[in-house]
């Protein structure tokens, strides 16, 4: 991570701004995905800096950006029995409306009381 802001900077792995000053055309994985794309496996091109040089973000060129994929029918199945899963308890063998805890393995009407 270098803690300069020298854009033109040929010794630095990336040119680097500071926060909120990076050009056109290019955009952090957040803005990305806000305006439904993804890198799309391309690498950063560029890096911004804030926090006095303590946070950095990279920077994606929107031009070689993709469409975010969708899942399947099939893929969103299985994710929802997945999290089904998740919210089983293996004592009682009920649905709950939230996670079972992994710690306890069981719901809480199961492990004795309210926690």
């Amino acid at each position: 991570m270098t803690t300069t802001y020298n854009p033109a900077d040929t010794t630095e792995e990336f040119p680097t701004y500071p926060y909120r000053m990076a050009p056109g055309g290019l955009a952090t994985r957040r803005q990305l995905r806000a305006a439904g794309l993804r890198p799309a496996g391309h690498d950063p091109v560029a890096q911004i800096l804030w926090r006095r040089g303590k946070r950095i973000a990279y920077l994606y060129r929107l031009d070689l950006a993709a469409p975010k994929r969708v899942a399947t029918p099939a893929q969103r199945a299985a994710i929802a029995k997945a999290l089904r899963a998740r919210r089983t308890c293996r004592v009682c063998d009920a649905v709950k409306p939230y996670y079972i805890p992994r710690r306890y393995g069981c719901c809480f009407d199961c492990l004795g009381g309210d926690r």
